[in-house]
């Protein structure tokens, strides 16, 4: 048996927690420097905001609706994640966790116990603990679980928690093609064509018939909705194989000595991120574009891949690179809004040495970035750092509704106003 405990609104839920007075008002969160929606609670979904719109064009919206609008707040988010899934280690050791606000859980453990009850008192504490709200779902696979925690959303009179029961028609009845986990909307349009609306109806083709017209996933994904398991948990999640960064400008940017800043900037955050997880990078690629809605001004995108030879995860290194590989692309008259570095086929392990690089080179780098990430560690990301980052702080978010770090940075803990 598995379950699967989802975060409602979650961003918004975080923003909620310590200014309680916006339970019941409709709320937004914005994505960096303040430019389109990434999240909404339920009072916003029902207005009509949609995900990913920006924000500019929907002043009227929040104006005649009173919405609070909040700036994306990472460091609340990532906190509050990490003691929602401590809350929930407390009862089952087998967690996987899928996103920053989902978590699978692994039920064998509680075998011969009431699931729906032990859920219910999990859910409980995470509320009480946290301030976070969570639907459950329970089901025999991590597909069933996933289709249960949607219905636990969608109809209250479950409280939050939902477990398939052993005739399980009516449930899948009601849950539509699209919003079964891994579908996606290409392949729902495809399946309503051959008149597969639902749940059910998906769990009622033959498997074959399923990988023939579409591929092994979606017929696991039908054969997990019949009880049997294929998705296993994933408590070790896979090392990953490509990483970006990648953000927007506050202002546009104009000149190679701002642009080369941000590039540099990237390309540092990225090869931390990529000692961080033991990896080395084989590929390099750095692109930088104009707004994609300014059409009243020129527009330019460009971008560059280079080999990385050995592969590294040093960071100068990878600033070299980075920025060699965009200074002949870039073009002089344009105002760039967004810049990005990413690194490709990533690998873990042992590398080929080239042939040109000393073993003494290697080991100073190695020692170079070892003193680098403790410094860093102990004084505060980027205390140490290289010039090529620069001063100007060109990467400095805009965040002109942020709400306060509350559970992060000490001069953003919450005050009590109690008067004691």
């Amino acid at each position: 048996m598995y379950a699967l405990a989802d975060c409602n609104n979650f961003y918004a839920s975080c923003e909620r927690v310590f200014e309680p007075h916006l339970e019941g008002k409709p709320v937004v969160v914005l994505s960096n420097n303040d430019g389109c929606i990434i999240a909404r609670s339920q009072e916003s979904k029902m207005i009509g905001f949609k995900m990913g719109e920006p924000i500019f064009k929907c002043k009227g919206l929040v104006k005649k609706h009173s919405v609070i609008v909040r700036s994306s707040n990472f460091a609340l988010y990532g906190d509050m994640s990490r003691r929602v899934m401590q809350t929930i280690r407390l009862f089952s050791p087998d967690v996987e966790i899928y996103s920053i606000d989902e978590a699978f859980i692994k039920l064998d453990g509680l075998a011969g116990r009431n699931y729906e009850k032990i859920m219910r008192k999990m859910r409980m504490a995470i509320l009480q603990w946290t301030g976070i709200p969570v639907s459950i779902g329970i089901g025999k696979t991590k597909t069933l679980a996933k289709l249960a925690n949607h219905y636990a959303k969608k109809i209250p009179e479950v409280g939050g928690v939902a477990e398939i029961p052993q005739n399980s028609d009516e449930m899948l009845r009601a849950v539509e093609i699209e919003d079964v986990w891994g579908i996606g909307r290409r392949w729902s349009k495809k399946l309503r064509n051959i008149g597969v609306n639902t749940a059910f109806d998906l769990a009622a083709i033959e498997p074959e018939s399923i990988r023939r017209s579409f591929n092994i996933i979606a017929m696991k994904t039908a054969m997990e909705l019949r009880g049997h398991t294929f998705f296993r948990l994933e408590q070790t999640p896979e090392k990953r194989k490509t990483l970006l960064r990648s953000r927007s400008f506050g202002k546009p940017v104009e000149s190679w000595h701002e642009l080369s800043e941000a590039i540099a900037s990237h390309a540092t955050r990225a090869a931390e991120k990529l000692r961080n997880e033991e990896l080395v990078a084989k590929v390099l690629r750095v692109f930088f574009h104009t707004s994609l809605f300014n059409y009243q001004e020129p527009r330019h995108s460009a971008h560059a891949t280079v080999e990385l030879i050995p592969p590294t995860n040093v960071t100068h290194t990878i600033i070299k690179a980075a920025l060699g590989a965009a200074k002949p692309v870039w073009k002089c008259g344009f105002r760039y809004k967004r810049a990005g570095v990413q690194l490709i086929d990533l690998s873990s392990g042992q590398t080929q040495n080239s042939l040109f690089e000393s073993q003494e080179t290697k080991a100073r780098d190695k020692r170079m970035m070892v003193i680098l990430d403790s410094v860093n560690a102990s004084m505060g990301s980027g205390t140490l750092h290289f010039a090529a980052t620069g001063f100007t702080k060109v990467m400095q978010m805009k965040q002109t509704r942020r709400s306060p770090r509350y559970t992060t940075h000490w001069d953003e803990l919450p005050k009590c106003l109690c008067g004691l």
